[in-house]
């Protein structure tokens, strides 16, 4: 589509630097040209793991929005909102008016997005309950929004069936597994979930499908010379039904054969090298190495803070429970670990970028020794049923200041389904993949 559309931009044959040129008659004209190429967006999600709290949770909401329901808390009336959406609830600035007075507008009007009220939703998952029981179990919402979205989530109908190979989650995910697509086979897996998107996309009259991985975390997948270290091995490991394919890698797979962007919302090495090389092959978008928005989002920042301020963090300890599945999958020691690396790795960004205050790794024979100088870190995460969704989290950061003294600060917070990240994820996605990047010099000169 981008190539249909023409514009007069500015001419440039020589070498020097080109700088940027704001040219008020030119921007109407871009802007108007990118809603007329945006209004093909996808509208679509297919989340893997649709009945979990998250999948179950946003589809209730996002149909409260729609349907523009509200419901009585003991608070009062609640009107829906997407109050916490990145995209729906924040405003950036665009400079100052004739008065210096700064003027800010919301981000979504900046580029035309899709609006979440508008995305046609669907997935897979493990387990055959049907949305609105899904909804249920999770015991995320009031009572009275569930039941007034119940009638709405019944028309998404029950999940499409899945994979499931124990040994990737926990063994105690098992009695919810009554939904899976047929056999061992790793290529007829394949093959179906293949069939499942273009099924969607034809059904619905979807040109793209943003595929979500929102499923239980998984273990790390072992990387294998000749299985999963490049994009050729992989499909032939696939093929073979190979036990260190995992489900998040088979579906990313599946996602990149059809084109379709993949991102992928749990803390496993879902894009073993195989996985990277083969969406680089079909030019396809891959993301993600888990959903940031509670204590681990927290401490990226508030170590940025400190280490930024000159301040030297010496030991950052994390400590977690919460009670919902994803905690109860997370009491597996594998399953932990893929989550301990995750929240464990923000940090070493910081580290890296102030080298006064750490030192850096040995280096022998051109390779570094190591990650150099380093705070301890320790993470912990317990599952306590009885807190549901509730996820409480108390972090202490233990750090060296001004000659030898020390600082002691404590964080305590408490976080519920983080729903949140989804949508802006999804539909920042959708402008990359539509976006005609080729306009963009009409700008310069």
């Amino acid at each position: 589509m981008a190539n249909s559309l023409s514009f007069p931009g500015p001419k440039n044959t020589n070498s020097a630097p080109r700088k940027p040129l704001a040219r008020p008659g030119d921007f109407p004209l871009f802007i108007a040209s990118i809603r007329r190429v945006l209004t093909c967006f996808a509208r679509s999600l297919m989340m893997i793991g649709i009945g979990g709290n998250n999948g179950s949770t946003l589809c209730a909401t996002i149909l409260a929005n729609r349907h523009n329901i509200t419901w009585h808390t003991k608070e009062g009336v609640q009107q829906p909102n997407y109050i916490g959406s990145l995209l729906r609830a924040s405003t950036i600035s665009i400079g100052t008016d004739a008065n210096g007075k700064e003027i800010h507008v919301p981000i979504s009007d900046i580029l035309p997005m899709v609006h979440p009220n508008d995305l046609v939703l669907g997935g897979w998952d493990i387990s055959s309950a049907s949305l609105e029981k899904a909804m249920v179990r999770a015991q995320v919402l009031d009572y009275d929004l569930q039941r007034q979205v119940a009638p709405h989530m019944a028309l998404l109908g029950q999940p499409l069936p899945s994979i499931y190979y124990p040994d990737f989650i926990a063994a105690n995910q098992e009695e919810r597994a009554d939904n899976l697509i047929p056999g061992t086979d790793k290529q007829v897996h394949l093959d179906q979930i293949r069939a499942d998107i273009r099924k969607f996309k034809l059904d619905n009259g979807l040109d793209r499908v943003i595929v979500f991985w929102t499923a239980n975390t998984e273990r790390y997948s072992d990387i294998i010379p000749g299985v999963n270290d490049t994009a050729d091995n992989l499909l032939n490991a696939i093929k073979n039904s190979h036990s260190e394919v995992s489900p998040s890698t088979l579906f990313a797979v599946a996602a990149i054969l059809e084109n379709q962007p993949f991102v992928n919302g749990a803390p496993q090495n879902t894009f073993v090298p195989g996985a990277i090389e083969l969406a680089e092959r079909h030019k396809s978008f891959i993301g993600g190495d888990d959903l940031k928005s509670g204590q681990t989002k927290l401490k990226s920042v508030f170590t940025e803070f400190l280490v930024n301020a000159g301040i030297k963090p010496l030991s950052i300890a994390s400590y977690n429970h919460l009670g919902n599945n994803d905690g109860r999958n997370l009491s597996a020691e594998r399953q932990f670990k893929s989550k301990e690396i995750s929240k464990s790795s923000v940090v070493d960004d910081m580290v890296n970028a102030n080298r006064l205050l750490f030192k850096a790794p040995e280096v022998s024979d051109g390779a570094s020794i190591g990650k150099g100088e380093h705070p301890d870190h320790i993470v912990v995460i317990k599952y306590v049923p009885a807190v549901g969704d509730s996820k409480r989290a108390i972090d202490e950061y233990y750090s060296e200041i001004f000659c030898g003294g020390r600082s002691v600060i404590n964080i305590f917070n408490e976080c519920e389904v983080r729903v949140r990240d989804l949508l802006p994820i999804a539909r920042w996605l959708m402008i990359f993949l539509r976006t005609p990047f080729s306009l963009l010099p009409l700008f310069w000169t």
